[in-house]
């Protein structure tokens, strides 16, 4: 009797496991305590079948199937475990299709698991490809007209260049003129009024002293203007462009002189010269700031000194007014007068000029000319765009619409 009721009991613990196996799957809970495993509600579905199936295996497993079984998926029985069939090695408890209910179970969660996340990830990869198509259907038209109008201001720049660098390889005299029609235009900024700068103006105001001297430069431009002009798509070219357009122009002929000077004369080894170690490279934010609007009226008189006749205090209270200083007058010498060693030897008698005209003096003298050009690229930089609010889509054109109707295929 006593042996009937362990038997009994046994069988009740067993139905009573199974149970909680069986119906394990469908809880939250983790598994058995006896697993000592932590309390959480992060382990994945797959992790929980495998725990299933080691819990089965572990408790009530008969004393010769469990090897087997355990041994198939790599798991050793703990020696510390206490199972029936241990205590009562004469009752053989078979408990095998329960054991395969619980790892079909675990493989249906498995499946469950993999196949939501993968239905899950189709939808939100789906839902997502929609967003950006959404999107970028108008970003991608917005790109597009960008594109094309850069390349139109590129292609309209780059003719501007051509003809104002024949223009002045035909007249390289009016050099000095040019640069100093450019400072003189932009240089009359006001800050406190924000008026002034580098709109055209100078146009209007050629007749007053401190431009004297500066009306051959102004025709040479005007006539490169008309050529310009012609071959635009996008409207003409306003003389704010024109002459800080024709200043860099002039500044390059100027580098490229030097080099071809520095080869002793020889043109091509010159301009190798200047193409591998000139500044060429350091235009490009001078070339983006390209669409000025021209002023209808002169500016005030009083802004822009005499350079011929002003004293150094002059000029530096000129460049400071417009946010420059001594280092910017010093690198600009070549741009207040046709003679730029006696404006030098004029600036060096100043204290605050006089480490930057050396500076710059020594600088001429090597190979690459590298402080001086890039300072005078960056100053010039900095004056054509002063008092200006650039329109960045001047010069564009809309394309021509294609009649399709009219293609033949």
């Amino acid at each position: 009797m006593r042996r009937v009721a362990q038997a009994g009991n046994l069988r009740f613990r067993c139905l009573i496991l199974a149970r909680h196996c069986d119906t394990h799957r469908h809880t939250s809970q983790p598994p058995d305590r006896a697993l000592n495993q932590p309390k959480h509600h992060c382990i994945s579905r797959a992790r929980r079948g495998e725990q299933l199936k080691k819990m089965a295996g572990a408790t009530f497993l008969p004393t010769v199937q469990a090897p087997a079984l355990l041994g198939a998926r790599g798991v050793a029985a703990s020696p510390s475990v206490s199972s029936p069939a241990r205590r009562h090695p004469h009752i053989q408890v078979c408990c095998k299709g329960n054991v395969e209910g619980i790892e079909a179970a675990g493989h249906e969660e498995r499946l469950r698991f993999r196949r939501r996340d993968f239905i899950g990830g189709c939808v939100g990869t789906a839902i997502g490809l929609e967003l950006i198509e959404g999107s970028t259907k108008f970003t991608g038209v917005a790109t597009a007209a960008d594109l094309i109008e850069r390349r139109q201001r590129s292609e309209f720049q780059s003719s501007i260049k051509d003809t104002l660098y024949t223009a002045i390889k035909a007249k390289p005299e009016l050099v000095p003129s040019l640069l100093t029609l450019a400072l003189n235009d932009a240089i009359t900024y006001d800050k406190a009024t924000k008026t002034g700068g580098a709109n055209g103006s100078i146009r209007l105001e050629i007749s007053r002293p401190e431009n004297s001297g500066l009306s051959a430069a102004l025709d040479l431009l005007i006539e490169a203007k008309k050529e310009i002009d012609s071959k635009s798509k996008g409207g003409p070219i306003s003389f704010a462009d024109l002459i800080q357009f024709a200043a860099q122009s002039a500044l390059k002929r100027s580098f490229l002189d030097a080099a071809i000077a520095k080869c002793g004369g020889n043109e091509e080894k010159g301009r190798t010269l200047y193409s591998a170690y000139g500044s060429n490279g350091q235009w490009g934010l001078f070339d983006k700031t390209f669409g000025r609007t021209d002023a209808q009226e002169a500016d005030p008189e009083g802004r822009v000194p005499d350079w011929s006749k002003a004293s150094v205090q002059e000029m530096k209270d000129r460049f400071v007014a417009v946010g420059l200083g001594p280092r910017q007058l010093a690198v600009m010498s070549a741009f207040l007068g046709p003679d730029q060693a006696a404006t030098e030897e004029q600036l060096i008698a100043d204290p605050d000029c006089r480490p930057w005209v050396e500076k710059y003096q020594r600088s001429r003298e090597t190979v690459s000319r590298t402080d001086y050009e890039v300072d005078l690229i960056t100053t010039l930089t900095k004056l054509s765009s002063l008092g200006q609010k650039i329109n960045y889509e001047a010069y564009t054109y809309p394309k021509p619409k294609i009649d399709l109707g009219k293609l033949k295929l």
